[in-house]
């Protein structure tokens, strides 16, 4: 095992990182920007080196003073967290080259699954379902055309370098196709530096099902059940639970095993994410594949007693599982919800300022993820995430009521600040959630019905 790793992120997953590895006997390092010089993981880990300034791209994006950070430091092993660098093959590749050790999957399967058109060509070819579509990238807006007409309406164009629910539109008829082409390309071009877009068939009524898998280096894999993550504003996801409700077990079955099939075909190794949309008559087909730890890990850790980033960490050590899939047993229900601070009554702006107040929930089986503390600047520079609040009960029901009493728990303020906690607990309020019969349109129309 290393006896010293690199953090190289920033906010709750970077404190989330720190803890485990102190669990461990694990020697921490926190790369730090200047915005994030007083944040709770400096205060945490056991060393910290000051990156850069707060734009991203002259820290958390900075490759060359992340190595010198790590080399400077003695750490062995170097954990990107999720967004930022975790899913950048050029990152893992400068990473072993200075003989660091990238925690997560080889540089050459991040290569190929996160190119979501090359992933998905790939997985056809492993047998795992694909919605029709493009078999590779979509060149223009004519092209867009002849295939949409093909594959019937709606349709969806996606960024090839696509993640975190940007870089996606949803089109309708033929008229809206060049526009909406020409307008995701742009956007995929400024964020994620590259405009190449692919295309496929749009599911009305579908639900969000991904499952998690881990796989060590000795050809070992095991899934660790589904989630449903259904719940989603303009493709960004905002509750989370596990099990999936109303999943007949034969589907369950089937969808993860799949999950398997693929990680196994691509050589996969850590801790990754198979990504499938549910379609209403119960056909199932793979999205994506996520080459990292996802935001809502924890709701599969509270049912499987599985500690997430523990894994990370063993098999990026070469250490075997060490277990099998019956060993894996998922017991009761957990459901996450993300606390921004953002406005919903000003369309979800973000809403910076100082915490005067942060006192987060507490009780039985409610586990909260958090960097905040009073006194904490919310800063405008990165995400607006301040919490993830999970709750675990024996069965669904009470799960989402002792989320609910937890949010309700909350207490945040500060000059200009505003959360979505409110508008959360409305969300699990709504009948359709309630009984596990919510799709990825329930935000949509539960905000047409607030309009009416």
């Amino acid at each position: 095992m290393f006896t010293t790793v690199l953090i190289a992120n920033r906010g709750e997953i970077a404190v989330r990182v720190a803890r485990t590895c102190r669990e461990l006997g694990i020697r921490t390092v926190a790369a730090y920007s200047t915005a994030d010089r007083d944040s709770a993981v400096v205060r945490l880990a056991d060393r910290a080196v000051h990156l850069g300034p707060p734009a991203a791209k002259s820290s958390y994006l900075n490759i060359p003073a992340l190595i010198e950070a790590a080399l400077s430091t003695g750490a062995e092993a170097v954990h990107p967290g999720y967004g930022f660098l975790s899913e950048d093959p050029d990152f893992a590749e400068v990473c072993e080259a200075n003989g660091l050790t990238f925690i997560g999957p080889p540089a050459h399967v991040m290569e190929r699954l996160g190119d979501k058109a090359m992933a998905r060509r790939l997985m056809a070819e492993a047998g795992l379902p694909v919605l029709p579509g493009s078999t590779g990238v979509v060149t223009g807006p004519a092209e867009a055309r002849q295939l949409a007409d093909r594959v019937g309406y709606p349709v969806i164009l996606k960024a090839v370098a696509g993640g975190g629910g940007r870089g996606m539109a949803v089109v309708r008829d033929g008229d809206q196709l060049a526009p909406a082409f020409q307008d995701t390309r742009a956007h995929a071009r400024a964020v994620f530096g590259d405009d190449r877009l692919y295309l496929e068939r749009y599911v009305d009524g579908a639900r969000h099902i991904e499952v998690q898998v881990l796989c060590d280096r000795h050809g070992n894999a095991v899934h660790l059940g589904e989630r449903d993550c259904s719940v989603q504003r303009r493709h960004q996801k905002l509750i989370e639970e596990s099990p999936a409700p109303n999943l007949p077990r034969a589907l369950r079955d089937r969808i993860c095993a799949a999950a398997v099939q693929g990680a196994l075909a691509a050589g996969y190794v850590g801790a990754g994410t198979f990504e499938f949309v549910l379609a209403p008559d119960g056909g199932f087909f793979l999205m994506e594949v996520n080459c990292r730890l996802q935001v809502e890990h924890p709701v599969t850790e509270m049912v499987t007693g599985i500690d997430l980033v523990r894994e990370q960490l063993r098999i990026a050590a070469g250490e075997p599982l060490g277990y099998g899939q019956q060993d894996v047993v998922v017991r009761g229900s957990a459901v996450e919800a993300r606390v921004n601070a953002e406005d919903p009554e000003r369309d979800f702006v973000p809403t910076p300022g100082l915490l005067s107040e942060f006192t987060p929930p507490g009780g039985p089986f409610v586990r909260v993820d958090t960097h905040a503390y009073p006194g904490w600047v919310v800063g405008p520079d990165y995400d607006s995430l301040l919490a993830k609040t999970i709750a675990w009960a024996p069965d669904r029901e009470q799960a989402v009521a002792r989320l609910d009493r937890a949010l309700a728990e909350f207490r945040i303020d500060g000059p200009g600040v505003r959360t979505t906690a409110g508008y959360l607990r409305r969300t699990l309020a709504d009948p359709r959630y309630r009984a596990g019969r919510h799709t990825t349109g329930l935000v949509a129309a539960m905000a047409e019905e607030t309009a009416v």
